[in-house]
C-alpha cells in the first residue's frame, strides 16, 4: 500500500459513545474512518466502501460480531477483522480466531492495545497480499526445476523471511527447500539443520502424514493440490506435537513433478486461550457447587417439617381405616387430611425439583426467561436460611415484568449468590429486600438484592469484582461468587451495579435488557422447573 493512500477502518458498534469515541482515536493515529451502528449496515458499508481493517463489537443485537466476520469474509478473505470482547468472553474471542479474525481486544478499549492491534492487522494484510502475489507468481512461472524454485524464492526472501506464518518448501523428491524464520521460532531448529537435511514428511507423525497427502489430494480442503485451513501438529525431531493450521499448494516442475510449499500457523496460542475458557468454565460449575451445598443443607430443614406432617396424617388415615368401612359422616374430614398431604407433597416436589434443575451442568441455552419466576425459584430455594437467621424478607417486583434473554441456570446462579451474600452480611437478622423493576425508558429489568447488614469498607468496594478477592473470614469463601456473577452478567450483555456504606447495608443491581425470542438468543423457556422442555 502506497503512503499517500490512508488504510480505511470500518467501525461496527451499536453504542454511538463508543464509535465516536474510537472513530476520534483512529482518525488522530491517521486512519480513515467509516463507522457503522450494528453488523448489518456494517456489512452493507464493506461491500461499498472495501475497508482493509474490520473492527467490530462481538455482542451486538440482531447480528452479533461472529456473524459478522463471517459474512465479512465472505465478502473478501483478505480484509483483516478485529473483534472487541467483553470481560469473560474468552469463548467467543477464540471462536473468532478459528474463523480467521485476525485479533481481539478487551474492552473498554485501550487506545494503546487499539493502535498495536490495528498495526498488526495492517501486517498480516500486507503479508497475506505479498503471500498471494507470491504464490500466484510461483504457479504462473512453473519452476521448471528445484533450483528455479529456489531462485524464484529468492526473490521474495524478505517477504517470507517477515511472514508471520512458518513457511516450509520442498522439491518433487520431499526434501524441504525453504525455512523461514518463523519455523525457526516455532521449533526451536536452525534452517541449517533443516534445508537439505529433511524431508518434509520428517514434520508429521506417520498416520499425520499419510492423511495430510490423502486431503491435500481431495476436494475437503480446497481441492486437489490445494489444502487450505487444514489443522495439524507439527512434530519436531526429538521434540513434541506443535498444533498448527496448515495451507498448502502444489508447485508445478514441469514433466509431472511438484514441489509443495507450505504454511504454518502456530495455535499454541489459541490452543492455550481454549484450555482458559475451560478452566472459566470449572471456576463456574466449582461455584456453582458452592452454592448447592449451601442450599443443600437449608433445603433439608426446609422439607423436613412437611415431610413429618404428611407422615403424621398417613398414620392417622390408616389407624382411622383400619377400624372398619369410613362413615359418612367422617369422609369430609378424611379429604382434608387427604387435601394437605397432596400439598405438602406438592410443596416438597417444588423445592426438590428446584434444587434438581440448579445442580446440573449443562451447556449454556440462552432464551426467554421470566424474571418473576426466576426470582421466585432463589426466593423459595433460600428462605429457611433466612427463616434461621431471623431475616425479614420483603419483595417489590413489578407486576408485568417483561422476559429478558438469558440461561435460566446460570441468572439463578447469579440471584441465588446474592442473595446468600445478604445473608452473611446480617449475622444477626435483618431485612432483605428483593425487587425487580422495568425501565421503558432503557427497556432493561433491574433485579436488586438489598441487605441491612454491615455494608462493604471504601477500600473494599472497587475490588470486590476481582477473582478471588473476598473479605469474608477464612472458611466463609474464596471469592469467586461476584466474579463469577460480573462474567454471567457481562454475557447477558447486561451490567452489575453495587450501592454500599458502611453500617447501613448493600444493594446490589442486575441491569438485563429486555426482550422476546425474536431479539436475540436461542433456545426455549425453561418450565417452571427449569428443565428445557425439548
Amino acid at each position: 500500500m502506497s503512503e499517500s493512500q490512508r488504510w480505511k477502518v470500518l467501525l461496527i458498534d451499536d453504542e454511538s459513545d463508543i464509535r465516536e469515541v474510537v472513530a476520534i482515536a483512529l482518525e488522530d493515529a491517521g486512519y480513515e474512518v467509516i463507522a457503522a451502528a450494528d453488523g448489518a449496515e456494517g456489512v452493507r458499508r464493506c461491500r461499498s466502501e472495501s475497508p482493509q481493517i474490520v473492527l467490530t463489537d462481538i455482542r451486538m443485537p440482531k447480528m452479533n460480531g461472529i456473524e459478522v466476520l463471517e459474512a465479512v469474509k465472505a465478502i473478501d478473505p483478505s480484509i483483516e477483522v478485529v473483534v472487541v470482547t467483553a470481560f469473560g468472553e474468552m469463548k467467543l474471542a477464540v471462536a473468532a480466531l478459528q474463523l480467521d479474525a485476525s485479533d481481539f481486544i478487551t474492552k473498554p478499549i485501550n487506545d494503546e492495545e487499539l493502535l498495536l492491534a490495528l498495526d498488526r492487522a495492517k501486517k498480516r494484510f500486507e503479508s497475506r497480499r505479498q503471500l498471494r502475489d507470491y504464490t500466484a507468481l510461483l504457479e504462473r512461472e512453473h519452476a521448471r526445476t528445484a533450483q528455479e524454485l529456489e531462485h524464484s524464492i529468492g526473490f521474495q526472501r524478505t517477504l517470507i523471511e517477515n511472514s508471520p506464518d512458518g513457511i516450509l518448501g520442498c522439491d518433487a523428491s520431499g526434501t524441504v527447500i525453504i525455512c523461514n524464520q518463523a519455523i525457526e521460532k516455532m521449533t526451536g531448529m536452525d534452517r541449517s539443520e533443516v534445508i537439505r537435511v529433511l524431508d518434509l514428511e520428517q514434520f508429521f507423525s506417520g498416520p499425520e502424514w499419510q492423511r495430510l497427502r490423502d486431503c491435500l489430494n481431495g476436494k475437503e480442503f480446497g481441492g486437489p493440490g490445494r489444502l487450505l485451513l487444514y489443522d495439524s501438529a507439527l512434530t519436531v525431531p526429538g521434540g513434541a506435537a506443535i498444533p498448527v493450521q496448515i495451507s498448502a499448494f502444489r508447485i508445478e516442475e514441469g514433466e509431472g513433478r511438484t514441489g509443495l510449499v507450505c504454511f504454518f500457523q502456530d495455535l499454541r496460542q489459541l490452543r492455550a486461550l481454549e484450555r482458559e475458557v475451560a478452566d472459566q468454565a470449572k471456576i463456574l460449575h466449582q461455584d456453582k457447587m458452592m452454592s448447592l451445598g449451601r442450599l443443600s443443607a437449608s433445603v433439608v430443614h426446609e422439607i423436613n417439617n412437611p415431610l413429618s406432617g404428611i407422615l403424621n396424617y398417613i398414620r392417622l388415615m390408616t389407624r382411622i381405616l383400619r377400624r372398619g368401612p369410613l362413615p359418612e359422616d367422617r369422609r369430609d374430614r378424611f379429604m382434608e387430611y387427604l387435601d394437605l398431604v397432596e400439598k405438602e407433597t406438592d410443596r416438597c416436589s417444588h423445592i426438590v425439583s428446584s434444587l434438581l434443575a440448579f445442580s446440573r451442568k449443562s451447556s449454556p441455552s440462552f432464551g426467554p426467561v421470566r424474571v418473576d419466576e426466576l426470582i421466585q425459584r432463589c426466593l423459595s430455594l433460600s428462605r429457611h436460611k433466612m427463616e434461621l437467621r431471623n431475616i425479614e424478607l420483603r419483595q417489590h417486583i413489578d407486576p408485568d415484568l417483561p422476559d429478558v434473554i438469558g440461561d435460566f441456570n446460570q441468572l439463578q446462579q447469579c440471584v441465588i449468590n446474592l442473595i446468600f451474600n445478604a445473608i452473611d452480611a446480617m449475622p444477626d437478622g435483618g431485612t432483605l429486600t428483593v425487587s425487580g423493576v422495568y425501565d421503558r425508558a432503557q427497556t432493561r429489568v433491574t433485579v436488586s438484592v438489598a441487605d441491612t447488614g454491615h455494608g462493604i469498607s471504601d477500600e473494599d468496594l472497587p475490588h470486590i469484582f476481582e477473582p478471588f478477592y473476598t473479605t469474608k473470614t477464612e472458611g466463609y469463601g474464596v471469592g469467586l461468587g461476584l466474579s463469577t456473577i460480573f462474567g454471567i452478567v457481562e454475557r447477558h450483555n447486561g451490567t452489575v451495579g453495587v450501592d454500599s456504606r458502611p453500617g447501613q447495608g448493600t444493594t446490589f443491581f442486575l441491569h438485563l435488557q429486555a426482550g422476546t425470542g425474536e431479539d436475540g438468543g436461542s433456545g426455549t423457556r425453561p418450565d417452571r422447573n427449569g428443565n428445557d422442555p425439548k
